[in-house]
């Protein structure tokens, strides 16, 4: 009996009947080619109730625009029950009776933090076993049509409709239909008065999405319960990143303080900035023909600036942050494998879950082969002035990143569709690596250049180093050195990407094509897409070049607190819900991430050994101080080498007017950066033995570094492998026991006495062939 459409609520997620729930919509308009579309999706639809699935239709008048039409797809228990078998769903049997013995010292001091228990924990712990149609009393089932919570209903449909070799996705993109998502719970800016909707999006928007719940916990369970596991699987990810980072932004804060209070004790700059020490020193062009001599105390300012970040508190924090990446992989090794327990994930395959082959696979594949194991024939496959200076040129080469990284987003997507994947899971995947490729090159190459090749194959005053001939120069750095260039170059495009990024997001706008009052977006964004442009490019920032910026990691934990809250409103009231797919990792990422780890530890220790002056002051303090004790005193004088300036080749001589006033033919020497002899030593102009000895430290400290971070943590705690060999024991024992019965049950009914031969005695028979043993 059908319910009267006037009285029928709008947050209703049922057909009219208010019985059968809306598992999933389809939406499509009449338009000019309206016939020929209307053949398709009457096949389509024919093929949809031949499955098994029951159809209802909204008349364009119901909607908003007065235009579009929504088709409601019910899936009943006997397709729910025949699919949860093959997709191999996980469901329970039994109620999980290991305590939990998981009590943390000190508890109350997360009081604050945490969530009520009834939202964190949504649902019972429950044993679980992958659903078997043929043993549906084995399981717990009170309700058949509440047994499937609505993630798991809309997983089936959207994989049912693949069955049809016009599959759904090939439909959208023809337009035959305009849109396909299943429905969200209700309203969320408040609990609906209808008792039969669920209160989970409700929910989700007060304790999650919502920005004064930032310093809360997320209730993962929830989210997954809601949105699935893969979509669990990412926001767990960024949530325990971004705890993390809180560590790192602590020690960075701290790192960045003491270069604040060692700020007057910085002796070398003093010496620059000293009118009889740096007032005295003309330093040598720092390119051909264009530049003129200059004084060292005219980098009196980055010389200060450049110490708040390079101090032996870099040091310190580049070894912490080599340790912290690598605890950060291995905790999250931990945490991922506890939620694999939790969410029914072990011995998943995400291979299950792509039964069908992308349509776009069918359509541009037509070669066939035979499979040698199912003989079935397959689809086959083909601040100063130099600070300004740097600050506008990072400037714009962050505006060129940007306009890059469309044209290289579009790039990825071509070549991947011309590989035609066969599987959605082999497609993303693919799609993964090369957007990652991309970016990479893309957000990293500035900062590799300014890290690792500026300023450190220059040559010297009489033999300068050239690209491309004798025509163009290398690059030397800034007269504050290369580490403030790298500090800015970070900071710009770090913040920059951030700040885009954040105004993208809240440009984006609902379209009006709503569904009894649900706005949804004429797109989803996929975990995937999400962890591609942001989290993942930041931690390689705040990995690989963190030594040169130690506050990298306290911008990476504000950004990351309004991000999760700002993807959570976005999910939860803007989007329209996401068809629930599982995952058991974060894919491709994984390996990615494990990549940029270890070259993190490489990279700082390069940027502390080559890239920052630390290591050449610690062995001039330890080893050339010409004071008793320990100083820095005259360091500045003793790290530049003396050029002749009538060795200049004519080619590197300033032109006319390009020298300041106060250069006169008086000065017949000039300095530059490196260890080498003077001129008129037997050895002038090679490197020193001073040299050797810094270069000697740089890889000493190399080489401790990357042992002292070799850790190793087992990848799955103790009391989750228990768990996982408990359930699995149970799982044998009561389909043992669940087997023993339905053989009593079957003898007793066919007249014979209780049998008293059971599988266990027989291992090596089949049910069937006990049973003939019996009788």
């Amino acid at each position: 009996m059908e319910i009267d459409k006037s009285q029928q609520s709008k947050d209703s997620v049922f057909f009219r009947d208010g019985v059968r729930r809306v598992d999933f919509v389809l939406s499509y308009i009449d338009d000019k080619d309206g016939e020929r579309k209307q053949e398709r999706r009457r096949e389509y639809e024919a093929n949809l109730e031949k499955a098994g699935l029951e159809l209802e239709t909204e008349d364009k008048s119901e909607s908003e625009d007065g235009k579009t039409y929504f088709l409601k797809i019910h899936a009943p228990w006997e397709v729910l029950a025949t699919y949860a078998d093959v997709l191999k769903i996980k469901v329970p049997f039994k109620a999980n009776d290991i305590p939990n013995h998981t009590e943390i010292p000190m508890n109350w001091l997360s009081t604050p933090f945490r969530l009520p228990d009834h939202i964190m924990h949504p649902e019972p712990d429950f044993f679980t076993a992958p659903f078997n149609k043929s043993k549906s009393d084995f399981f717990l089932i009170d309700d058949k049509e509440t047994f499937f919570p609505p993630s798991t209903r809309n997983r089936i449909v959207r994989t049912s409709s693949y069955k049809d070799k016009k599959g759904i996705k090939r439909l959208l993109n023809n337009g035959t239909y305009t849109s396909a998502f299943p429905l969200h719970d209700c309203r969320y800016w408040t609990r609906s008065r209808d008792l039969n909707c669920e209160s989970e999006r409700y929910n989700l928007y007060k304790y999650w999405a919502r920005f004064l719940c930032f310093f809360k916990e997320q209730p993962l369970n929830l989210i997954r319960k809601y949105y699935g596991e893969k979509i669990g699987i990412y926001f767990a990810w960024l949530g325990f990143y971004t705890e993390m980072l809180f560590f790192a932004a602590v020690v960075g804060v701290i790192c960045f303080i003491y270069g604040l209070l060692t700020y007057s004790e910085n002796e070398w700059s003093y010496e620059i900035c000293s009118e009889e020490i740096g007032g005295k020193i003309v330093m040598c062009p720092l390119c051909d023909k264009k530049c003129g001599y200059w004084k060292l105390n005219s980098t009196c300012n980055s010389s200060w600036q450049s110490h708040l970040f390079d101090n032996v508190g870099t040091v310190f924090f580049a070894i912490f942050m080599g340790i912290w990446v690598t605890l950060f992989l291995e905790f999250w090794k931990r945490r991922q494998a506890r939620l694999e327990y939790e969410w029914d994930l072990v011995d998943f395959e995400e291979e299950q879950q792509q039964l069908q082959l992308r349509p776009e696979y069918e359509t541009k594949c037509t070669n066939r082969r035979l499979n040698r194991i199912t003989q079935v024939f397959v689809v086959g496959s083909l601040i100063t002035p130099q600070l300004a200076t740097s600050v506008t040129a990072s400037c714009i080469n962050f505006v060129i990143i940007m306009i890059l990284n469309l044209m290289y987003e579009r790039v990825a997507i071509w070549i991947t569709d011309m590989e035609i994947p066969k599987t959605h899971l082999e497609y993303e995947n693919k799609l993964t690596v090369k957007m990652f490729l991309f970016q990479f090159v893309n957000y990293y190459s500035s900062c590799f250049y300014v890290a690792f090749f500026k300023g450190k194959f220059v040559g010297y005053p009489g033999d300068y180093a050239y690209m491309f001939g004798s025509h163009l120069r290398n690059e030397e750095c800034d007269p504050g050195g290369c580490l403030i260039e790298l500090t800015t170059q970070l900071v710009i495009v770090m913040t920059g990407k951030q700040v885009w990024g954040n105004i993208q997001e809240a440009l984006l706008q609902c379209p009006p094509k709503p569904y009894r009052g649900q706005c949804f977006p004429l797109t989803v964004i996929s975990p995937t897409s999400l962890l591609s442009v942001s989290p993942v490019i930041q931690f390689g920032f705040i990995t690989l070049f963190v030594a040169s910026f130690p506050l990298a990691p306290l911008l990476a934990l504000f950004n990351n607190i309004i991000e999760i809250r700002v993807d959570a409103w976005k999910f939860t009231t803007q989007f329209r819900r996401p068809v629930a797919a599982k995952a058991h990792s974060i894919g491709a990422w994984a390996e990615i991430l494990s990549g940029v780890a270890v070259l993190s530890v490489v990279t700082n220790a390069f940027i502390v050994a080559f890239t920052s002056d630390m290591i050449p002051r610690l062995v001039y303090m330890y080893a050339y101080s010409s004071d008793s004790g320990i100083s820095m005193k005259g360091y500045i004088n003793d790290s530049l080498s003396v050029f002749n300036i009538s060795e200049i080749p004519d080619r590197s001589r300033p032109e006319d007017g390009e020298n300041p006033s106060w250069f006169n033919s008086s000065i017949t020497t000039c300095r530059y950066r490196d260890y080498r002899y003077p001129p008129g030593h037997e050895k002038q102009y090679s490197h020193t033995m001073k040299f050797w000895h810094i270069l000697a430290a740089k890889l000493a400290f190399i080489i401790i570094m990357e042992f002292f971070v070799a850790w190793m943590i087992p990848d799955v705690p103790s009391e989750v492998k228990a768990r996982i060999k408990r359930e699995r024991y149970l799982v044998q024992e009561y389909l043992h026991n669940y087997e023993v019965e339905k053989l009593k049950m079957q003898l007793s009914q066919n007249g014979h006495s209780e049998c008293t031969c059971t599988p266990m005695i027989y291992p090596s028979l089949t049910k069937h062939e006990v049973l003939s043993e019996c009788l």
